[in-house]
């Protein structure tokens, strides 16, 4: 039987994980540690396809979904929640050469900056924004605590 120090802590949210690599390279993060950095972003039980692609895929989605033909970073993509579970479901899609190129020219390790970004896809996810200053502090706060409780330094320093 739980305590009751445990029945009073609210439950832990809930992340039901997919990971698809559509590119080979030694460099990308393990299934282990993606699911790590997730875990630690969450505030709400989260269904999502985590799906790391190369160059041309990443520069299609982006002008596919938001216009603007190139590749970037991370996309995260939005579908919902669940009525009957409240879990929230999409998927976020990391460009293993942009991200490789970043931490590169930000002189940042690797897993240091795949980290940061899977942290800021499910804070997109979970409806962080930074579209305006505000919003901006509130969600680079977060990730800058939530970067730093991981053991990475903070990625806008």
């Amino acid at each position: 039987m739980p305590s009751a120090k445990a029945a009073n802590r609210p439950a832990r949210p809930r992340l039901s994980l997919a990971v698809q690599f559509a590119v080979g390279n030694k460099t990308l993060p393990t299934r282990a540690e993606l699911r790590r950095w997730a875990v630690a972003a969450l505030q709400r039980d989260i269904q999502a396809t985590l799906r790391i692609v190369g160059e041309a895929e990443g520069r299609a989605l982006n002008r596919d979904f938001r216009g603007k033909d190139y590749a970037t970073n991370v996309l995260t993509f939005v579908y919902g929640e669940d009525p009957e579970t409240s879990t929230l479901t999409g998927d976020i899609v990391l460009c293993a050469p942009v991200v490789a190129r970043e931490a590169r020219e930000q002189k940042k390790s690797l897993p240091a900056h795949y980290a940061h970004l899977i942290v800021h896809g499910f804070l997109h996810l979970q409806g962080y924004d930074h579209e305006v200053d505000r919003d901006a502090t509130v969600m680079e706060a977060l990730e800058s605590f939530i970067i730093q409780s991981l053991g990475y330094p903070d990625p806008y320093r």
